[in-house]
């Protein structure tokens, strides 16, 4: 039996978490979970799982679950906390053999540090952790001798190639180089917009850009499918979890998502990892390795699997990909002001504030006055993540001013 906290509870990723531990009750319990404001979700996982406490995100909302907990005769109830200090509670949980960090943005970030700095085993959904502050999570890593376990389906992926070519890389962020390895190959489905006219762009409406073809996920993680950020992402998350460097990290569109990631080696061999969009599978993987579990329920389907395509991203097409890269190649604080950025830019384009070519010009702006600064310590991180919003907000509201006329 292993025992788990959950940051980000009430999401996608959380919610599918807790469904993999309940077809596994043998297996799996919870210790934790940490939740934002969703409390109609919350509570009856809490019902469930018992866990032995809670976070949410205010006082206000720590009183209203204890009452409504209360009102539901739970005995005995969950320590119940609130805010930061209560998501780094919960990430530290002593009886927390595996913190699932799945919070949407950098509420999760300190929190996921300090559980990877106790030693624990984190199973890695959220990206900002990776993006805004990959140095310092990983130094952190290697001092207490434990993996990260990427729970991210294309990360996951190489992580599973890596492990089966053999010892040489079977502990892929042990922080050495990996000597058979050429280069990582991540997929991407291309989304909504893969064939759409350029000229067409200008007119993206947000129910068009959350319209994604074969994943069902939170809103801004849609979009930043769509904008095929997602994927700059995952290449600063690769250059840290697998200690490659950048230039070692392709992407290529393969519009049927069934192979998640593959492994190139230096004498031309290619391992992939394949199976279906089912986030369920990752996640298990992450939690019960390095047991693999069988299930019944996950399989791909062969007499459906017709063609496997590939095609080259455009970066004309796609700008937010290649500003990630360039984000990386500078380093310092510019991936941090990347994520900010895209994260203020997403939700003015989901409020309707900003058009969905305005989302990367946005990102290019705040990039372009970001310092080049090294991070020394976590409040650093947060600092520069602070700022890059300050300057998308001016970004946003620049670009969503009317334009006067003479």
């Amino acid at each position: 039996m292993k025992t788990i906290s959950i940051l980000g509870s009430t999401g996608s990723i959380g919610r599918q978490t807790l469904a993999v531990v309940e077809s596994l009750p043998d297996r799996f319990g919870i210790a934790a979970l940490a939740a934002g404001r969703n409390l109609e979700t919350l509570i009856p996982q809490i019902l469930r799982h018992k866990p032995e406490l809670v976070s949410v995100a205010d006082e206000k909302l720590a009183a209203e679950l204890t009452r409504r907990l209360r009102e539901k005769n739970l005995s005995p109830l969950p320590a119940i906390h609130y805010g930061p200090e209560g998501m780094l509670a919960v990430a530290t949980h002593p009886k927390a053999e595996i913190v699932v960090s799945a919070a949407v943005g950098v509420v999760g970030l300190e929190a996921t540090y300090e559980a990877v700095k106790l030693g624990r085993t984190v199973a890695l959904s959220n990206k900002e952790v990776l993006v805004a502050a990959g140095e310092l999570v990983m130094a952190a890593a290697k001092k207490s001798g434990r993996e990260l376990l990427p729970v991210d389906s294309e990360h996951n992926a190489v992580h599973q190639c890596l492990r089966a070519s053999g010892p040489a890389n079977a502990n892929p962020n042990s922080g050495t180089l990996h000597p058979d390895v050429r280069r990582l190959i991540l997929t991407a489905s291309g989304g909504p917009f893969r064939k759409t006219p350029l000229k067409d762009l200008a007119t993206v409406t947000t129910e068009q850009a959350l319209a994604h073809p074969n994943w069902r996920m939170g809103n801004r993680i849609t979009i930043d499918s769509a904008t095929m950020m997602n994927k700059g992402f995952e290449v600063i998350e690769a250059r840290w979890l697998f200690d490659v460097r950048p230039d070692q990290i392709d992407v290529v569109i393969h519009p049927q998502s069934t192979i998640h990631s593959m492994v190139e080696f230096i004498d031309g061999s290619v391992i992939a990892q394949l199976g279906p969009t089912d986030m369920r599978m990752p996640i298990q993987y992450a939690l019960s390795y390095p047991e693999r579990i069988a299930t019944n329920e996950l399989a791909l389907d062969w007499s459906k699997l017709r063609r496997l395509d590939f095609e080259k991203i455009s970066t004309r097409r796609f700008p937010c990909l290649a500003l990630a890269r360039q984000a990386m190649k500078k380093g310092g604080a510019h991936p941090c002001a990347l994520n900010a950025a895209d994260e203020i830019a997403v939700a003015a384009f989901l409020e309707h504030h900003l058009p969905f070519l305005g989302i990367p010009e946005v990102i290019e702006a705040v990039l372009a006055r970001t310092p080049r600064t090294k991070f020394s310590t976590m409040s650093d991180v947060l600092a520069a993540d602070a700022e890059a919003r300050r300057i998308a907000h001016e970004e946003v509201k620049r670009l969503a001013a009317p334009t006067v006329t003479v």
